[in-house]
């Protein structure tokens, strides 16, 4: 199963993203073995950057780093990928600033909600930032259920035990890019929210 064959976004809406940089992950994977979803937050600039690109991309350079203290003996998209672990991003289309609007958030999360629906065995999902938390509890409002993650900063919350319906949600922050290397106080925290969701899977 591929997702971009089930993720695609109409009429692209949004005004304040680059939709010449949209992409929903091409790669083949059997669903069932789906058992953690990473959301992230927006596609990167530059496509040469995005997860699964060939080569040796950032964003699979800072995650494997993230997974890596985590207690995770990874060295490659790949081998996150043979745990069970699934990387995305909550807004499929690249920033052109620094924030992205609360309307785009809540419309793209509907293409979220899709992918998402693929899985059906999921057990956690690693919310990485704000976007992404956002994002879930639009889904969540959506479908007429109470917020997953509550409002508040994530270093107060993220000790608090939280769900998505039959699955642990993890408030956590942007593991994605270069910022990863910026606060090492975050790395200890993305680490810590890293292990606890493999945890629950093994």
């Amino acid at each position: 199963m591929h997702p971009s064959d089930h993720i695609h976004c109409a009429n692209f809406p949004c005004t304040d993203v680059r939709h010449e940089k949209y992409i929903v992950p091409g790669i083949d994977l059997d669903p069932e073995k789906v058992s953690i979803v990473l959301v992230s937050e927006a596609a990167p600039p530059d496509a040469a950057d995005y997860y699964y690109a060939p080569g040796d991309p950032l964003f699979a350079q800072t995650t494997v780093q993230a997974f890596r203290e985590a207690g995770a003996p990874v060295s490659s998209i790949d081998e996150i990928l043979g745990m069970g672990v699934y990387l995305t991003t909550a807004v499929k289309c690249g920033k052109t600033g620094y924030g992205i609007k609360a309307a785009t958030i809540k419309t793209c999360s509907l293409l979220l909600e899709l992918e998402l629906a693929l899985f059906p065995n999921v057990q956690s999902y690693l919310l990485m930032g704000d976007v992404a938390i956002k994002a879930l509890n639009n889904i969540a409002k959506r479908a007429g259920e109470p917020r997953v993650i509550p409002a508040g900063s994530t270093y107060k919350i993220r000790g608090g035990e939280y769900h998505f319906r039959e699955a642990r949600a993890y408030p956590s922050y942007l593991q994605a890019g270069p910022s990863f290397f910026i606060e090492k106080v975050k790395r200890t925290m993305i680490a810590e929210d890293i292990a606890a969701a493999l945890r629950l899977i093994q």
